[in-house]
């Protein structure tokens, strides 16, 4: 048990930075650099961009990843010391799962379904309907919420070889 225990732990803090990581990405680099480009170049980039990550390397070893791997670090830390910083981490990472379903998919939905970029008669509208400060706000939520996962689980980590 203090294998599973130890593998699901790592598991979760290694997931759970690399979806700490692509959020983060796009809180410094992706939207930051699409503000500066022209409605064609956001709408077409941010379209493709969204395809792309819809994958399943990302998917497992991120998204879903981490969730999955934090849920079975709390189930097998039920009762030890490491306990509420997985527990912790992982209200903190729901947070950031609900609003990437609850506000980024759905807009980021909303402008794949505008179409070809090569014929929308308004790309200015669709960017403006896309509201892209929206969603960066949220996407840094999501971004902080995963760090505090990722510094719990790392936390609790320590407190794990501390007390193994």
């Amino acid at each position: 048990m203090n294998t599973l225990r130890a593998v699901s732990l790592l598991g979760a803090t290694l997931t759970m930075g690399l979806a700490t990581g692509a959020f983060a990405l796009y809180a410094h680099t992706i939207m930051p650099g699409l503000k500066e480009t022209d409605d064609r170049t956001f709408v077409a980039a941010f379209q493709s961009i969204d395809r792309a990550i819809i994958n399943p390397w990302f998917m497992s070893s991120a998204f879903i990843g981490a969730l999955l791997l934090t849920l079975a670090a709390v189930l097998t830390n039920l009762g030890r010391d490491p306990l509420p910083w997985v527990a912790a981490a992982l209200v903190l990472y729901l947070v950031a799962v609900v609003t990437t379903l609850a506000v980024n998919v759905p807009l980021n939905d909303a402008i794949k379904a505008a179409g070809d970029p090569d014929r929308i008669g308004d790309l200015a509208a669709v960017r403006e309907r896309f509201h892209a400060s929206r969603w960066a706000a949220w996407n840094l939520v999501r971004t902080l919420a995963s760090a505090g996962a990722f510094v719990c689980l790392t936390w609790a980590l320590v407190v794990y070889g501390r007390t193994s």
